[in-house]
């Protein structure tokens, strides 16, 4: 039974950052368009299969990059190609965690910043 937003162990907030990850020998970009403590989603373009479901999603910041073991745990798809990826944290950073808690307090304050 898939767990729905409601019975997520942390809430997800929106975000809108740039990431890198590899499959199979294919470079992927994509979009993080919402974040928690344990999990994103990628919004990326047309990925092919087969597709490992271990990654390291890296994470672009002004002055450091974030590599952040994941499982994806759903694949979203459109039309007659995959086009996104929803993935489950193997390990969290620390530099992870205070990227979305800073999202989440932008959130609630409603504010625009940019880290990346």
């Amino acid at each position: 039974m898939r767990k729905t937003e409601n019975q997520r162990e942390f809430k997800r907030v929106p975000s809108n950052f740039n990431v890198r990850f590899s499959c199979y020998h294919t470079d992927y970009t994509g979009t993080v368009t919402n974040v928690s403590e344990n999990g994103m989603f990628i919004k990326t373009g047309k990925m092919s299969f087969p597709f490992d479901s271990s990654l390291e999603i890296l994470i672009h910041l002004k002055h450091k990059i974030i590599r952040v073991p994941v499982e994806v745990s759903r694949m979203t798809k459109s039309k007659d190609h995959y086009d996104g990826l929803g993935v489950k944290l193997l390990e969290t950073p620390g530099d992870y965690l205070d990227l979305v808690h800073t999202y989440k307090m932008t959130h609630q304050n409603k504010t625009s910043f940019s880290l990346i």
